[in-house]
């Protein structure tokens, strides 16, 4: 992409009333754009990272089995009401409203009902399970209070998977992998360092969960972690009976900050039998069909990652996860050069933001850092003399003089 043909444009300040580090980096650099309390648009740059985010996300799904889907946002009062979740007392968080023959609707902040509803049409024999399927969707959630950016949006972009076993066995095993999944998404948006393994509240699914969560000064929960088994337990169900069922000591626990990032639940029966998805087995006896759930906030992975990943210049996106491969920038003279190594960049398949604006190199190396790709390549009039480039990691202040004819040999063994 050239950067000239970017609409967006970089703010040197942070929006008035933005306090969250997250979107005050993201709306400065472009990524998103603030519409109201805790609803966000997503540009191009922005896009980008998501698309990369999902990209992961996807390959562990289907790696699991899964099979993607899209559900309709539109949910039906009565579907909700067999389990007893559209009763503004037990889920607080609806946006309703009415069609214009009356008849109320919501707009998913969830999507088990839904699902469950619709398997009946494919689930009859044993035979027919199990199934997992998945689907990444705006999610619409009516908090109280819009905080921390794109943290906790009343908008956002979610992943949920949902499994269909035909025993607790069967869905065991299933969600144990699904444990490791999650694992290895986080480790591979670089966040796996950081990221536990939590038992927590179930809310308004299921008594208890397991949720994946990110040690942040800035984190809204506060966990009880123990290091050496790379477990958490939540405050919110720390007991000496749950520490103790953990196998785990008092004094084994450190307590820290942290974002959840990502959580799973089992509902039993329960769902199946409220909303009638039963299977024969093969003794011809017909059964409830186990259910669980399996999310992870995809647009709140990235606040995440900026709230990990960044300094007082701006962002530093992890490699796996960054818009671009490459930000080449031109403050040189001679045009020819720069533009040809740009094609060469992306002949070898490096994505590739190309800063050939009519700039000072201040205002370009600025924007460069806010903007946190993870590779800068200099062209100017003193290294094309020295027929080469020069190249600089985001994570770094030292700097690197190439030949251009090593270029892509060097690029590739960073």
């Amino acid at each position: 992409m050239l950067q000239s043909e970017l609409f967006t444009k970089t703010l040197r300040q942070a929006p008035s009333g933005e306090e969250a580090k997250n979107a005050q980096l993201l709306i400065r650099a472009g990524y998103i754009y603030k519409v109201m309390a805790g609803v966000y648009a997503y540009l191009p740059l922005g896009l980008r990272v998501l698309g990369k985010i999902k990209t992961i996300v996807r390959e562990e799904m289907d790696a699991l089995g899964g099979q993607e889907l899209i559900m309709t946002s539109l949910q039906r009062k009565e579907l909700w009401e067999k389990t007893d979740r559209w009763d503004d007392k037990q889920v607080d968080i609806w946006f309703k409203s009415e069609l214009k023959n009356g008849t109320e609707v919501g707009l998913a902040w969830s999507h088990e009902e839904q699902i469950t509803e619709m398997m009946k049409n494919y689930i009859q024999s044993f035979r027919d399970l199990p199934i997992y399927v998945y689907q990444f969707q705006t999610k619409l959630r009516n908090e109280l209070r819009a905080k921390s950016g794109i943290l906790r949006g009343r908008e956002f972009l979610m992943k949920d998977m949902y499994s269909y076993s035909t025993n607790t066995e069967e869905h065991d095993a299933f969600y144990d992998k699904a444990v490791k999944a999650y694992l290895k998404i986080f480790e591979r948006v670089g966040l796996g360092e950081n990221t536990f393994l939590t038992f927590a509240s179930g809310g308004a699914f299921t008594q208890f969960s397991h949720e994946f969560q990110t040690m942040s000064d800035t984190g809204e929960d506060t966990i009880y972690l123990a290091r050496d088994r790379k477990v958490a337990i939540n405050k919110e169900v720390l007991t000496d009976e749950v520490i103790s069922q953990l196998g785990l000591k008092k004094t084994d626990l450190e307590e820290v900050k942290a974002t959840e990032v990502g959580n799973i639940f089992n509902f039993g029966a329960t769902k199946s039998e409220q909303l009638g998805l039963f299977f024969t087995d093969d003794k011809g006896v017909k059964k409830p069909v186990i259910l669980g759930s399996y999310g992870i906030g995809i647009s709140r992975l990235m606040g995440v990652l900026v709230e990990q990943f960044s300094d007082s210049k701006g962002i530093i996106w992890p490699t796996s996860v960054s818009p671009f491969d490459l930000h080449l920038i031109n403050i040189g003279s001679n045009k020819d050069i720069p533009d040809k190594l740009y094609k060469t960049l992306q002949d070898e398949n490096f994505s590739v933001l190309y800063d050939q604006r009519e700039a000072s190199a201040g205002t370009k190396f600025a924007d460069s850092d806010l903007i946190g790709i993870p590779m800068r390549i200099l062209v100017s009039d003193k290294t094309l003399k020295a027929e080469s480039v020069e190249i600089k990691a985001r994570t770094s202040d030292k700097t690197q003089l190439i030949k251009i004819k090593d270029l892509i040999k060097t690029i590739r063994q960073k």
